[in-house]
C-alpha cells in the first residue's frame, strides 16, 4: 500500500487517516453575509466523505472590509457559527479532520465586493487601498485570533492562517508593497510581525490541542525566497504551529529567481529544520502518479485543489483502483455538478481557461 495512505500525527489535534489535504478552494457558494449555504456545506462534505483526511474551507474573511470576492464563507462574526458548526461536525462524522482558513483580503478586498475602500500595510496607488494606522493593525491581528475561536467554538479541530497569494500578511511581508516605519514594517522581522501575533494569540485564547497552520507562498506575489524560507523557518523554530502548507503553484518547477535555480523550488523547504512541524505542499499534483512523486519529495502530506474539483473521492479512488485515471479537461457543466459543485461555482471554474467543456 502507498505511503500516502499512512496516518500522520501532529504534534496537536487529531491525526489524519491519510496524507491528503483538501485545498482551500475559492468557490463563490456562500451567501451575500457570509453564512454558510447548502450548497458549500454539500461540496465540502462531498470531499471528507471522499476520503479526504483533513478537509480545509475555503478562505474565510475575519474582518467585513476583508472579503475578497462574492459568495466568500464569513468568519467575522458569531452569525456565522451556526453554519460553520454543522459543518465542522459533518466533516469529522465522515472521519476526515476540519480545518477552516484564516483569510484577510487586504488591497485585494474590492470597495465592489465590500463598499470600503481597501486596506494594505502602506497606501497603494493600483488599488486603491490606503494605509493601515497601527491601531488598525492591531485590530486585524485581534479579528484573526476572534476568528480562530470561532472556528474553536463550532467545533472545527484547528485553523489555517492565509499568509500567501498576495492577500493582507502576505502584502505586509512584501518589502515592496510594505513601506511602513511602525513595528510593523521595515526588516523582515517587522514586516512578519503580524503573522506571529496572530500565531501567539490564537495559542493563548484557543484550547491546547487546537491544530494551527499557516499557508506561505514560496515566491510571486512581490515575495523573495529567501523572506519566505526565513518565515517558514522561525515558524518552525518556535513550535506554535503544527502544520506549514506552501503553495508552489508546481511543486516541481525552479525557483523563479535565477540565482535560486539549479534545484527545485521545493528542495528550499524540505531543507528546513521542521522540527514538531508538519510540511505539506500544493501546486499542480493532478494524477496519483504526480501525487506519489511529490509526497517522495520528502514532504508530510499533499494538498489537492484541481483534482479535489473534478474527483471528490480522489483519495478513495486512488486506493482501491490500480488502474485510476482521474478525468481529462475539458470536463462538462453536468459531470461537476455531479461532483457537487453548485451553478455558482461551474460559471467560476469556466473562467479557468480549457477547464469547462462548451
Amino acid at each position: 500500500m502507498s505511503s500516502l495512505f499512512s496516518p500522520l500525527d501532529f504534534k496537536r489535534g487529531p491525526s489524519m487517516k491519510n496524507r491528503f489535504m483538501l485545498a482551500p478552494l475559492t468557490n463563490l457558494q456562500s451567501h451575500e453575509d457570509g453564512v454558510l449555504s447548502d450548497e458549500e456545506f454539500h461540496w465540502l462534505t462531498m470531499r471528507a466523505k471522499g476520503g479526504f483526511g483533513l478537509t480545509m474551507t475555503c478562505a474565510a474573511h475575519v474582518q467585513e472590509i476583508g472579503q475578497g470576492f462574492k459568495g466568500q464563507l464569513g468568519i467575522f462574526s458569531d452569525k456565522h457559527i451556526a453554519g460553520l458548526s454543522r459543518l465542522a461536525e459533518t466533516i469529522k462524522e465522515e472521519g476526515s479532520v476540519s480545518n477552516c482558513q484564516l483569510y484577510h483580503g487586504g488591497m485585494r478586498a474590492p470597495a465592489e465586493v465590500t463598499g470600503f475602500t481597501p486596506v494594505c500595510p502602506s497606501d497603494n496607488e493600483e488599488t486603491g487601498a490606503r494605509a493601515l494606522s497601527t491601531g488598525e493593525v492591531k485590530q486585524v491581528v485581534n479579528d484573526f485570533v476572534a476568528a480562530a475561536v470561532r472556528a474553536e467554538k463550532a467545533g472545527f479541530d484547528g485553523v489555517e492562517l492565509h499568509g500567501a497569494h498576495g492577500y493582507l500578511l502576505c502584502q505586509f511581508f512584501s518589502s515592496d508593497i510594505n513601506h511602513r516605519d511602525d513595528e510593523y514594517g521595515g526588516n523582515l522581522e517587522n514586516r512578519s510581525r503580524i503573522l506571529f501575533e496572530i500565531v501567539d494569540g490564537v495559542r493563548e485564547q484557543c484550547r491546547e490541542d487546537f491544530m494551527l497552520g499557516v499557508r506561505l507562498s514560496a515566491e510571486r506575489f512581490s515575495m523573495r525566497l529567501d523572506d519566505s524560507v526565513a518565515i517558514a523557518q522561525r515558524l518552525c523554530n518556535e513550535g506554535k504551529i503544527d502544520f506549514l502548507d506552501m503553495s508552489l503553484w508546481d511543486v516541481f518547477k525552479d525557483p523563479v529567481e535565477e540565482d535560486k535555480q539549479g534545484k527545485s523550488l521545493l528542495s528550499y523547504f524540505t531543507e528546513i529544520d521542521r522540527k514538531d512541524v508538519r510540511l505539506g505542499i500544493a501546486g499542480k499534483i493532478r494524477t496519483p502518479e504526480e501525487a506519489e512523486r511529490a509526497f517522495a519529495s520528502g514532504v508530510d502530506w499533499i494538498m489537492l485543489g484541481r483534482a479535489a474539483i473534478l474527483h471528490h473521492d480522489f483519495p478513495n479512488r486512488m486506493h482501491s483502483e490500480a488502474d485510476f485515471i482521474p478525468a481529462e479537461l475539458p470536463v462538462t457543466r453536468e459531470y461537476l455538478a455531479n461532483e457537487g459543485l453548485s451553478e455558482n461555482f461551474i460559471e467560476y471554474m469556466n473562467s479557468w481557461k480549457g477547464f469547462v467543456a462548451e
